[in-house]
């Protein structure tokens, strides 16, 4: 069964309005959610709060988001990784799929699956999907 403690979730994401409004949808699946509008701000929550998953948008000023995931994977071996992109011709490199990161990871906007969606995070979470 599920875990009874509320999954964590980071979003990377530079676009206000679309980070405010994944926020509101992961709060209302019960998702305890932080946000961040640059890599560099990521890392700076990461650096102070504890997460299960990081939802990344690729493409970020200044870090970009693979360099961001490439980055922290190995100083948090246990945070899952979702790509948001709007970038429809982005496919999962080697070196992404060595840090664990599948084509089941990657969602584009705009999502057209939020059960997927949501699923794909719960699963990340350690959860059941």
């Amino acid at each position: 069964m599920k875990s009874t403690t509320p999954c964590r979730v980071l979003v990377l994401e530079d676009h206000p309005s679309l980070r405010r409004n994944l926020v509101a949808l992961l709060e209302d699946e019960d998702f305890i959610v932080a946000a961040a509008g640059s890599g560099e701000e990521a890392l700076a929550l990461i650096a102070e709060q504890d997460f299960q998953v990081a939802i990344v948008d690729v493409r970020l000023p200044g870090i970009s988001g693979i360099e961001w995931i490439e980055q922290v994977a190995h100083d948090h071996p246990h945070l899952g990784f979702l790509i948001h992109t709007g970038s429809v011709d982005y496919v999962v490199t080697p070196e992404i799929a060595a840090l664990g990161i599948g084509e089941s990871d990657v969602f584009f906007k705009p999502i057209s699956d939020l059960n997927a969606f949501f699923s794909r995070i719960r699963y990340r979470c350690g959860g059941d999907g």
